[in-house]
């Protein structure tokens, strides 16, 4: 996060009041929440929490803009990696997606909940889109290598795919093993469930 932390009340900075913001607009839903809720859950008044930060919207960028940046590094990482093959890059990235999600999961779920109902949400949406974009190039170079099949559309098996990895916001708890768990899901897109005799 580029910008500089705001400072506020004693017992609570800008990152604690983001990570109580975040849980209260994944549980009530971002519109439904209000300053006012935001305050109680922290025990402050309303007018406190504007010593953290200027408006609600602004909680909202900051937690895309945490999962978002999470994602582009983590992908933009695997691309800049000329020693891997297509396929190992896009194995990567399905990897590296994993983890991304199990370390920052309430940020990501979030992410995947927002509709675009705000200019924050229509940024976020782009930025998911650009994303996709990427993502279903890094299918269609494996699939033009031979490495995966190439009879599936690129855009459908990218959005499969990470479709998948995006699902586990439903039922991933905070303490799991993010490195297992991004191993396991590697293995069953690429691998499968068949036993190979």
């Amino acid at each position: 996060m580029s910008e500089r932390v705001r400072r506020g009340r004693p017992g609570h900075d800008q990152e604690s009041v983001l990570r109580v913001a975040i849980d209260l607009f994944n549980r009530q839903g971002y519109d439904a929440t209000s300053m006012g809720d935001l305050a109680r859950e922290l025990g402050l008044t309303k007018s406190a929490i504007y010593h953290h930060v200027p408006s609600k919207e602004r909680l909202l960028e900051l937690a895309l803009d945490e999962a978002l940046g999470e994602l582009t590094a983590a992908l933009e990482t695997v691309r800049a990696d000329s020693s891997c093959s297509p396929e190992q890059r896009l194995r990567a990235a399905v990897r590296s997606s994993v983890v991304v999600l199990a370390e920052h999961l309430p940020a990501v779920t979030l992410l995947l909940r927002v509709r675009g109902n705000t200019p924050a949400e229509q940024k976020a949406l782009a930025r998911r889109r650009d994303i996709d974009h990427r993502l279903a190039e890094m299918v269609r170079e494996a699939a033009d290598a031979g490495a995966i099949r190439d009879d599936v559309d690129p855009l459908l098996a990218s959005r499969l795919l990470f479709g998948t990895v995006n699902s586990m916001t439903e039922w991933l708890r905070a303490d799991s093993d993010a490195e297992a768990l991004a191993d396991a899901v590697t293995t069953l897109a690429f691998d499968g469930l068949v036993r190979h005799r």
